[in-house]
């Protein structure tokens, strides 16, 4: 099969190095595609915008299946048009990706269906929203309605912090053109596609995480995602992809705190390390309609990942700064995934601001951790940082025995 992935950063180079494994696989193409990625697909210089050009190239090249990583081409209806021209893709339709691209939209699908959430009101108007913070107190969370690349969300610990949230969402028109304010949940947060749930946030991830126990997957596959698929369904909009579900693990069970209909990243990595079977088999029966004839396999092994990002990150990151020793880096058995590097004067760089996903493997979260924060070791970027806190919850757990 030729295959094309859309996409260029730490998620889509794991897809890569796992779609590069198969033996189905005949020539794998990204697009945009970054250092990382170059080494498992010929890269293709594509605007992912440019739907019709996309379509041209699948023709050119006999393209079997499209991938799209990230959700933006997603929301865009990439999906459709590619599919209108006769093309298979794993991926949402656009009306079904609005599970991501309007947090309204999934709050009143989940008040529809009774699926557990935090409470919520919607508002198009400055004003109306201030006098809701108002009378409701903090903590209170402020979310743009719309794409924001993971900086849409405010967790307002106080009421002037609320308000100030709110003024920046509505100044800065695009997705924050309307919003959805929420109750603030307390919990452990979890990530969770189906079977398992790794999680920490955009610097770290860790599978399987022990708080999914199998009473709390069963919880959300029943009231959280197969009412979902079901409202979906009786929408017009069937949702065919990766459907990722954020929880809040809180006193009462799972709470849905927001969808993505594609992986998350760094989950995916972590994913794409655990996986024992072909991750195109499973990708071509999603777009054929025929996974329900199949199911995924998992190493019993823990994987972790940790994120090293520039300096400057989540503000303005530095560019150019150069990366040496990963090779090294990988010798005790890590994996680094490329998210935001480039190649300038014979020179590996950083070009963004999470650079690296170094993964570790392991039989237990603790020695998976290990591995990875090893090979970070190696590394030699001074201008990188990186947490040094991922996964504790779960190491915590193994140190009392699996008790919460």
């Amino acid at each position: 099969m030729n295959v094309l992935l859309i996409g260029s950063g730490g998620r889509e180079h794991a897809l890569a190095w796992k779609l590069a494994a198969s033996p189905l696989l005949t020539r794998l193409y990204a697009a945009p595609g970054n250092p990382g990625i170059a080494r498992e697909a010929e890269l293709a210089s594509l605007d992912i915008a440019d739907h019709a050009a996309i379509a041209s190239f699948c023709r050119e090249t006999s393209i079997d299946l499209v991938v799209v990583g990230p959700e933006a081409p997603l929301v865009a209806g990439l999906g459709d048009d590619l599919r209108a021209a006769g093309i298979k893709v794993f991926g949402p339709s656009r009306a079904a990706a609005r599970l991501e691209g309007s947090k309204g939209f999934t709050k009143d699908l989940c008040a529809r269906h009774g699926i557990p959430t935090a409470a919520y009101a919607r508002f198009d108007d400055a004003a109306a929203a201030q006098d809701y913070v108002r009378q409701n107190g903090a903590p209170i969370v402020v979310k743009a309605d719309g794409l924001a690349a993971g900086k849409g969300v405010t967790v307002a610990t106080s009421l002037d912090e609320a308000i100030a949230a709110i003024d920046d969402c509505f100044s800065s028109g695009g997705a924050g053109a309307e919003i959805v304010v929420e109750e603030f949940l307390l919990g452990e947060e979890a990530s969770f596609f189906g079977d398992i749930g790794p999680n920490t946030g955009g610097m770290g991830a860790y599978s399987p995480a022990p708080v999914m126990t199998p009473q709390m997957i069963a919880r959300t596959m029943d009231e959280i995602v197969a009412p979902t698929l079901r409202g979906m369904a009786e929408l017009g909009a069937p949702f065919s992809g990766v459907l990722f579900a954020g929880l809040m693990i809180t006193a009462e069970g799972p709470k849905l705190i927001e969808y993505n209909v594609r992986f998350g990243d760094p989950e995916c990595q972590v994913l794409m390390m655990r996986l024992k079977d072909d991750l195109l088999v499973l990708l071509e029966a999603a777009a054929d309609g025929q996974l329900a004839h199949m199911s995924a396999r998992w190493h019993a092994d823990s994987a972790l990942t940790v994120v090293m990002a520039a300096k400057g990150y989540p503000g303005t990151p530095s560019r150019g700064s150069a990366i040496r020793c990963l090779e090294t880096a990988t010798a005790g058995g890590a994996q680094i995934f490329h998210a935001a590097t480039a190649w300038r004067d014979g020179m590996l760089v950083a070009d963004g601001g999470r650079v690296l996903s170094v993964t570790g493997t392991g039989r237990t979260v603790s020695d998976a951790r290990r591995q990875a924060y090893d090979a970070v070791a190696r590394i030699d970027w001074p201008d990188g940082f990186c947490r040094t806190d991922i996964g504790w919850r779960a190491i915590e757990r193994e140190a009392a025995g699996g008790r919460p």
